[in-house]
């Protein structure tokens, strides 16, 4: 029997939570799903014996090594500046961990540790970052294999609101943490091109002009995704020219965002307190701050 420890019952874990409890009996896994809300996990939990919720303080150190101690594995679907502190967790104790989220420069500087420890650390099992790595690998060593070389890399990944659910101007739904929506793309991007190193600020990224027309579908916008250079030795292409990792939106998403940050609404430096404030009053304040216009 294998203990199956999930850290995170947010919006991202729905999906997951309903696999481990479709499989849990047949492969005979004990689940302990860990929030810090209860009331997450219960709307998410159908009923199973083997299947059990933890309320947790993810910071309290003696309540996070008493679930790890007992696992097998360890999953994180927990805000991305928690998963140091499971990864330490779990050198410690002997454990494997996976996640969705990224890599980080403080997990890869544990790298030697986990190594030493013969254990399994696996991120970036998502969609972008994730199947887009799979689904890029299995292109470019097919192409190796048969003699070719590769010169220019660009891909596009990103999650779209199924047709049939497309019933908004933005054309999009949240279906993860809405801050990591406010926060996407904050840290600006940097690619290659022409063999040039080209680097994009956050209020340069959004254009609803960069599009491209995806195969028996649609035309789509995209915007370049973080720091594309750290994978051109993941992947093997040393000596790409081009090398490009990009999300995928609606073009009329990237012309709302665009224009929210030129209003400086995701600007993180200014608090207000909003309460018994009515919309109109809100941006009024807001624009009078920046001296942008008045409603």
């Amino acid at each position: 029997m294998k203990n199956i420890l999930l850290f995170g019952a947010g919006k991202s874990s729905t999906y997951l939570i309903d696999y481990l409890n479709d499989l849990c009996d047949l492969k005979n896994w004990n689940i302990v799903v860990a929030d810090f809300k209860l009331d997450n996990i219960a709307s998410k939990l159908k009923p199973n014996s083997k299947i059990k919720s933890v309320e947790i303080d993810i910071e309290i150190t003696q309540e996070r090594t008493g679930l790890i101690s007992s696992a097998d594995i360890v999953i994180s679907l927990m805000p991305p500046h928690l998963h140091y502190l499971i990864a330490l967790d779990c050198i410690e104790l002997n454990k494997n961990l996976l996640t969705a989220s990224y890599l980080d420069n403080q997990t890869k500087e544990l790298a030697k540790k986990i190594e030493e420890k013969n254990l399994l650390f696996i991120y970036e099992l998502g969609l972008d970052p994730g199947i887009d790595h799979m689904s890029a690998m299995k292109i470019i060593h097919e192409i190796q294999h048969n003699g070719g070389e590769i010169s220019s890399f660009i891909s596009h990944c990103g999650g779209l609101v199924a047709p049939e659910s497309d019933d908004n101007p933005w054309h999009y739904k949240i279906s993860w943490n809405p801050k990591n929506i406010v926060m996407a793309g904050k840290a600006g991007s940097t690619f290659l091109e022409n063999g040039i190193v080209e680097n994009l600020k956050y209020e340069e990224l959004f254009s609803e002009n960069n599009l491209v027309q995806i195969p028996e579908s649609e035309t789509l916008a995209f915007y370049p995704n973080r720091d594309s250079l750290t994978y051109i030795d993941n992947y093997g292409l040393k000596t790409a020219k081009n090398f490009k990792r990009t999300t995928l939106r609606h073009a009329d998403f990237c012309f709302g965002w665009k224009n929210i940050i030129q209003l400086k609404l995701t600007d993180e430096s200014i608090f207000y307190n909003t309460e018994n404030l009515t919309i109109s009053e809100f941006f009024n304040l807001h624009f009078k701050r920046f001296e942008i216009c008045k409603l």
